[in-house]
């Protein structure tokens, strides 16, 4: 069981404090607006619906195997395949970018906070790793099994598209709270089938795809070059 203090782990990491640079992606929320597609409180809601058993569901079964992996002090080649993994499963170029920068301000704000082994190794195989593999290594060098870092991913897959809509929309604040909230179960069911998937080999990790996301990705990262936009991605 984990202790109290890989509970406060996951806790900071999930928390939008943590400075890993998640505050300046919005998951496809702002190319969503930009399209009229999410104009509300129920437009969100099925934006996030979607987000968390798309590329939610792919960060939290990877963040899982990476926690698994930590925990069992794999060797640099096994990295490499995990990422590799993930990058295959990733099909969007905008999105797998979004998820390295986001690993990269990971590993600076993890190496502060829980210095490991594993972490080393893991940068040493793969300089700009994926983020869900960050989060599952730094939640397993701080106490944390695979289901809890598989939560973390899966939540900030909606946090910070959920927060991006209050900012990009005015959004009820309380409102999109309650939105969040409404998909603890989904997130629950979401973590246990990504932790009981965490011991497979790479190549065999679930697949779940999302690709109206990836459209949204590719088409904010073409307009984030032609004019500005509040969030990277």
């Amino acid at each position: 069981m984990p202790g109290p203090r890989s509970g406060l782990a996951v806790l900071a990491l999930a928390d939008s404090r943590f400075p890993g640079g998640g505050h300046v992606h919005s998951g496809g929320v702002e190319e969503a607006a930009a399209r009229g597609l999410v104009t509300g409180i129920a437009d969100l809601r099925e934006f996030l619906y979607g987000r968390l058993h798309g590329a939610g569901a792919l960060q939290a079964v990877f963040a899982a195997a990476a926690a698994h992996a930590a925990a069992r002090g794999v060797r640099q080649e096994h990295w490499l395949r995990l990422d590799a993994e993930l990058d295959a499963r990733t099909p969007s170029p905008a999105q797998r970018e979004a998820s390295r920068a986001q690993g990269r301000g990971t590993i600076r704000a993890g190496r502060a906070a829980w210095p490991s082994p594993e972490l080393r190794e893991l940068v040493a195989a793969t300089p700009r790793p994926h983020h869900p593999i960050v989060l599952g290594v730094l939640a397993a060098t701080a106490g944390s099994g695979p289901r809890e870092a598989a939560l973390t991913a899966g939540y900030l897959a909606v946090s910070g598209p959920s927060s991006a809509g209050v900012r990009l929309l005015g959004l009820d604040p309380f409102a999109v709270n309650a939105v969040v909230a409404e998909l603890a179960n989904d997130l629950d069911g979401i973590a246990d089938a990504a932790a009981s998937a965490a011991g497979l080999d790479p190549a065999d990790l679930p697949a779940p795809g999302a690709p109206a996301l990836d459209l949204l990705a590719e088409s904010h990262d073409r307009h984030h070059r032609e004019e500005v936009r509040l969030f990277a991605s």
